[in-house]
């Protein structure tokens, strides 16, 4: 039996191009799982396969048009990176796998492949520093279905999220360090939204999430609801740029309807445009790449947004992506759990 340890870094995934088939192949593995719409089985068969993805594959297309760089998905070439330089700081003791949780890498190609090497233990990394269901929880589901049918199981540790770790938190302030704070008039944290209901579900006391101080603390009841965590994120990266309340405002971004996390980011945007703000830092720290959701949503669509209501200019903090300090932070997030 191999005496080193697998570790499978797992992001969310990426169509293989921004061709209209290969978006369309990617929405429909996406959009189906249960844990993204939490909907009953014939209504998300319907809404997904009859109503979204038809309509909606030809527009994602283009949108992924933007995204794509001559080497293809920034999701993709990071994940690569960092695969590799992470199993270079790691060393020879283990063995370092990348896969998405929908498309290619596949998990189940992956994990197949890990699977022949015979690990004594696993350790299971999704690329997502605060927990949530449809997201961190999805890969854990998938990769238990997966190794389930396993005959050898070997030992397996799942980190379920890693918003708090110091060095994650630095690797993020070191990224902010390009850009003079002064020179910005209001600084966003903005995090990829979820419909409220799915962030009710995590709590098991009966209440639900606007029932807790999730804006202001983490406790027992909380720690694994979403929200908390990003304002949690928040705090801390705050305090380590020294930024006081006045100066930063945390929202939700890529809403589908008016039953998502708020306060809006688009709306704060236009709030603060309408306010005279010129100038807008935006970190996106619940993703760990560039991708659609920053290159194109927050760097395109919101610059658009802010200007056509009077701002100026909105500034995106770029992502870890393959930064010297992210990959240390992964390897002494890794080492936690080996």
């Amino acid at each position: 039996m191999n005496s080193k340890t697998g570790v499978l870094l797992v992001n969310l995934g990426t169509p293989d191009s921004p061709s209209v088939s290969n978006v369309r192949k990617y929405l429909f593995e996406f959009l189906n799982d249960p844990r993204v719409i939490d909907l009953p089985w014939l209504l998300r068969k319907f809404l997904v396969n009859i109503i979204i993805v038809p309509f909606r594959a030809t527009k994602s297309s283009k949108i992924y048009q933007q995204l794509w760089t001559d080497k293809g998905s920034p999701l993709l070439i990071y994940g690569e990176s960092v695969k590799e330089k992470l199993q270079t700081a790691l060393g020879n003791n283990f063995e370092v796998e990348l896969a998405m949780r929908y498309q290619n890498p596949s998990m189940d190609d992956v994990l197949e492949k890990m699977r022949m090497k015979q690990h004594q233990k696993l350790i299971v990394v999704p690329m997502f520093p605060q927990y949530a269901s449809a997201t961190t929880g999805s890969v854990f589901g998938k990769a238990m279905k997966i190794i389930n049918k396993w005959w050898v199981i070997p030992e397996i540790k799942f980190v379920g999220q890693f918003y708090e770790d110091e060095n994650f938190i630095n690797s993020f302030a070191e990224r902010a360090k390009r850009y003079n704070l002064k020179d910005y008039d209001h600084v966003l944290f903005s995090y990829h939204g979820l419909p409220v209901r799915q962030v009710d579900k995590v709590y098991v006391d009966g209440k639900k999430c606007s029932d807790h101080n999730c804006e202001s603390e983490i406790n027992e009841n909380n720690k694994f609801c979403y929200k908390a965590a990003c304002y949690a994120t928040t705090r801390l990266l705050a305090a380590k740029l020294n930024l006081s309340k006045e100066n930063y405002t945390v929202c939700f971004q890529s809403r589908l309807n008016k039953d998502w996390l708020e306060p809006f980011t688009d709306k704060i945007i236009i709030q603060k445009a309408k306010e005279g703000a010129k100038k807008l830092l935006v970190f996106s720290p619940a993703f760990v790449a560039d991708c659609l959701e920053t290159n194109v949503e927050i760097g395109i669509d919101y610059q658009k947004l802010f200007k056509e209501h009077g701002g100026d200019k909105i500034q995106l903090v770029e992502s870890l992506n393959d930064h010297p300090m992210w990959i240390e932070a992964l390897k002494n997030i890794i080492l936690k759990n080996a």
